[in-house]
């Protein structure tokens, strides 16, 4: 199989061999293997890594912030949880009158569930 080792196409790309391992543990760059399970970086590979910095500089996001983005798109249910509090409306509870009492409400709320986080440790 041609190619280059991971040590290789970390010198190629400047990319470091654990964040090409953690790369391809993400499903983001996902190298084929040899027989004796060694990654090995083709042309492909290597394009998708250039690709990915240039994503990554030209749009001032973060490796996690794409790996989001493909969970996103291969798990139907959080896309549509995501989706669902971007679109939901911010409007008191049922019962709350006005805004000092909204206020009221959520720091309560709040501090009972730190309360309860705190106590489950």
């Amino acid at each position: 199989m041609d190619g280059l080792t991971i040590n290789q196409a970390a010198a190629t790309t400047g990319w470091s061999p654990r964040m090409l391992r953690y790369l391809d543990s993400t499903g983001l760059v996902t190298p084929p293997r040899t027989a004796s399970d060694y990654r090995i970086y083709g042309p492909g590979e290597l394009q998708r890594l250039r690709t990915l910095r240039n994503l990554l500089d030209s749009q001032g996001i973060e490796i996690s912030d794409v790996g989001f983005a493909q969970r996103m798109r291969s798990q139907p249910d959080l896309q549509s949880a995501v989706e669902g509090w971007l679109d939901a409306p911010v409007a008191p509870p049922e019962g709350v009158a006005d805004t000092a009492d909204w206020l009221r409400f959520e720091q309560d709320k709040h501090e009972r569930l730190l309360t309860l986080a705190g106590g489950a440790s």
